[in-house]
């Protein structure tokens, strides 16, 4: 079914190309050249339709049905591209892993320093400048 169609869709994409292409502008004679083409209404003059707007028209909606076709067609379960074999399952997910504990320094024994070192603070504020 979805074989019939794809090639009835590629069939109307090439006639719907062929239809904008073969027409005529609005704007196609020597008035249009100057901007003197449809001041009168919003959209220019509208005459009767032509064979080529009807054709364009027509291909326009078959084309928005088979997109719409072959849209519902490859929805419909899920298929493996190897024709004997089955579509995977989902794979289960795995609950999320507790977060990593906090590396702690590691703890150096405290050696006795000498009580020069260790020296206060002076008073007074350094000078700014």
């Amino acid at each position: 079914m979805s074989t019939l169609i794809l090639i009835i869709h590629i069939i109307v994409c090439f006639i719907l190309i062929f239809a904008v292409l073969l027409q005529s502008g609005k704007s196609a004679d020597l008035a249009g050249a100057f901007g003197g083409a449809g001041s009168a209404t919003a959209f220019g003059p509208r005459g009767s339709a032509s064979l080529m707007s009807k054709v364009t028209t027509a291909s326009a909606i078959l084309f928005m049905f088979t997109s719409m076709g072959l849209w519902i067609l490859s929805t419909r379960g899920a298929k493996s591209v190897v024709r004997s074999e089955a579509a995977p399952k989902p794979a289960q997910t795995a609950p999320a892993a507790a977060p990593a504990p906090k590396k702690e320094e590691p703890k150096v024994p405290a050696t006795e320093t000498p009580a020069k070192t260790q020296e206060k603070a002076p008073a007074t504020e350094p000078e700014k400048k």
